[in-house]
């Protein structure tokens, strides 16, 4: 009878280490990461021109004086004068050679930077659906996809291939089941489960033809609220089933086209039904006929286990970031507090009450009420009352604003009340506070009252 000791264990792990990254290694077929790679630098070219076209840019990254920004990216500011134009003409023109897959390595790279710059000028704009594009957009700097059907390939017959090794497959399966995953789970809440905010924002689209009237229906936002809990669950191991690919792409389809219709979340919905279809085989676009192209050897272990080991570090970070809000008391959809990068969509609605800053001369006591459509822009103004840290930013930016103008040394407080997915209004913040002297951090914000509000009658 043999006996087992540290190094048996040692060899087990190793050995499945070894399958691990053999599997992770594998060629799959590289043809589904083509189609990707043409429909995401197509639709980040559209989403560009329509920035150009309707006057965004201007809008969004020129017009406003003052800037909201995300902790730790205070240096990222827009260009100056016509520079973010011409930062969305290249923005465009980097998406059309990443479609062309053109000088991909190099386009891939300006693209996300591009991309990241947006994303980051204003924290006031923050949309999940901008933060995945990012993602998206940094991962396919690594991602092999212009092997195949590229221009490069053209130029370079020697790096051409129909084949790509899995693990770059499945680490884009991976970002895009992620939102659907922890979208599910972030529903899993109280207001959801009872039709709210959705059945407030349906029924503010009482318009819409065909089903406007129906939206008004109380029994209609608990269909849509359980049913979008319901897929977001279930979209990724039905696209991954065989037998149920197929229905649950017209899900994909339905389900999107359906937010597309109804809410104006740009360029996301067709991004996602773009994204569905990695879930399916990885020669769907052959329509299930072989490549001939010449295959692509496995990497060396020397340097597949790093590459192995940073795609493991990468999700990771991307599977615990949605838990940050554990670690904050009190209700994140109040207090935002981890909010950020956690797929938490679409989970609350916040009506601001009062939202009134003072500012008072620390020297002569004299105390004024400060108008923030005076420094913000209308999109600004609308967005900032229900968000703590962006209050908090502007009573610092007033703070600088009157010790830099004159001189003046002054606090500043301010008096809200919200109210959270149609809860009766509560006090955000404390009042009594100098807002404008508390730091910006990570860690739980002292100021910030709890939850209160009850649900009408």
């Amino acid at each position: 009878m043999g006996e087992e000791g540290p190094d048996s264990g040692k060899r087990l792990a190793g050995s499945r280490l070894s399958r691990w990254v053999e599997a992770a290694m594998r060629p799959v077929d590289g043809a589904s990461l083509a189609v990707f790679r043409i429909a995401f630098g197509l639709l980040m070219f559209f989403e560009a021109v329509v920035y150009l076209k309707k006057g965004w840019v201007r809008g969004l990254c020129i017009d406003p004086e003052f800037h909201f920004t995300f902790l730790g990216f205070d240096w990222v500011k827009p260009w100056p004068g016509a520079g973010m134009t011409a930062h969305f003409v290249v923005l465009a023109v980097t998406a059309l050679l990443v479609a062309a897959g053109l000088f991909y390595r190099v386009a891939a790279v300006v693209l996300f930077l591009a991309l990241s710059h947006v994303f980051l000028i204003d924290a006031a704009e923050y949309l999940n659906h901008l933060y995945l594009i990012c993602l998206i957009a940094f991962l396919m700097i690594f991602v092999p996809a212009h092997r195949l059907w590229s221009l490069d390939a053209l130029r370079r017959p020697a790096m051409a291939s129909g084949t790509t090794p899995a693990c770059w497959l499945w680490l884009m399966r991976i970002q895009v089941g992620i939102p659907y995953f922890f979208g599910g789970i972030a529903k899993l809440n109280g207001d959801w489960l009872r039709g709210e905010p959705l059945g407030m924002w349906l029924a503010k689209r009482a318009d819409f033809p065909w089903i406007g009237p129906w939206l008004t229906e109380k029994w209609v936002a608990y269909f849509f609220s359980y049913a979008g809990l319901i897929l977001d669950f279930a979209f990724v191991p039905l696209l991954l089933w065989k037998r149920t690919r197929l229905a649950a792409y017209v899900l994909v389809l339905c389900f999107n086209g359906l937010n597309g219709w109804l809410f104006d979340i740009g360029v996301f919905p067709w991004m996602m039904v773009a994204a569905s279809l990695l879930f399916f085989p990885p020669n769907w676009p052959r329509f299930g006929r072989k490549g001939r192209e010449r295959e692509v050897s496995n990497l060396s272990a020397r340097v597949s286990k790093p590459i192995l080991a940073g795609m493991a570090v990468y999700v990771a970070l991307q599977l615990l970031s949605p838990f940050r809000h554990w670690l904050y008391p009190g209700d994140v959809a109040w207090t935002e507090e981890g909010h950020l990068y956690s797929w938490r969509m679409k989970l609350r609605d916040k009506q601001s009450e009062v939202l009134a800053f003072r500012v008072r001369d620390l020297k002569s006591g004299h105390q004024w009420e400060i108008e923030p459509g005076d420094f913000l822009t209308d999109r600004q103004k609308f967005r900032m009352p229900g968000q703590p840290d962006l209050i908090h930013q502007f009573a610092i930016h007033l703070a600088e604003e009157y010790r830099k103008e004159y001189g003046m040394e002054v606090e500043v407080t301010v008096d809200t009340k919200v109210s959270l997915n149609g809860r009766s209004p509560a006090v955000l913040i404390d009042p009594a506070l100098d807002l404008a002297k508390e730091p910006r951090s990570l860690w739980h914000k002292r100021w910030i009252l709890p939850r209160a509000g009850v649900w009408p009658q």
